[in-house]
């Protein structure tokens, strides 16, 4: 007799659950956008990370992906975290929670290490393209047909975003993209068990 586990499609209930998660993550964002363009005077930016600094600079590694420099560059990029985030909190909230926080962790100190002297590193792109990498590669640690399947998808559709980890535009934190896409492939390395098929056992 063989005991299989049946392969099961997100419930309704996942589906709303990862739809607020990734909602209310971008509306904080906004929230926190127009409190400091309005009441603060964008002297919310300050607090984002000065490589190297280990005064101010470094406390930046917590708060900088919660800032940006304008309602512009939270435009830019609104719809990838709205898109990514709900993809990876179909696989339950706690592995929203874990991916992102080694993403952040990673993404901030890399920065803060080789960012530049006397440059200023704001904006939630490094955790775009750390759930990004994620989303490509965490089929190919785990061997599920359908994760490799959605990372194709995902790369065939925002693949050309990851040129952005190369440096050569002026304005853009390139570290903190590449950064943040190493730290996106180390979660989906250190998490690929949780992910692993299960073998089918069999009673003979």
């Amino acid at each position: 007799m063989a005991n299989r586990t049946p392969m099961r499609t997100p419930e309704r209930s996942t589906w709303l659950t990862a739809l607020v998660w990734s909602g209310g993550f971008v509306a904080l964002l906004w929230v926190l956008e127009l409190l400091d363009q309005v009441l603060f005077r964008t002297r919310l930016d300050g607090y984002g990370i000065r490589p190297l600094d280990t005064g101010q600079g470094l406390t930046g590694v917590v708060f900088a992906p919660l800032l940006h420099g304008g309602f512009g560059h939270l435009v830019a990029n609104t719809l990838p975290l709205l898109v990514l985030g709900f993809l990876i909190l179909l696989s339950g909230v706690g592995r929203w929670l874990a991916v992102t926080a080694i993403v952040w962790i990673v993404a901030g100190i890399g920065t803060w290490l080789l960012g530049g002297l006397g440059t200023l590193h704001l904006g939630a792109s490094s955790l775009v393209f750390g759930w990004l990498v994620y989303l490509i590669v965490r089929g190919v640690f785990s061997r599920r047909p359908g994760q490799i399947a959605l990372g194709v998808l995902v790369l065939l559709v925002y693949g050309s975003a990851l040129w952005g980890v190369l440096p050569g535009q002026p304005g853009i934190s390139w570290q903190g993209h590449l950064f943040g896409a190493i730290g996106g492939a180390l979660a989906a390395y250190l998490l690929a068990r949780d992910d692993a098929p299960r073998q089918v056992s069999a009673a003979r």
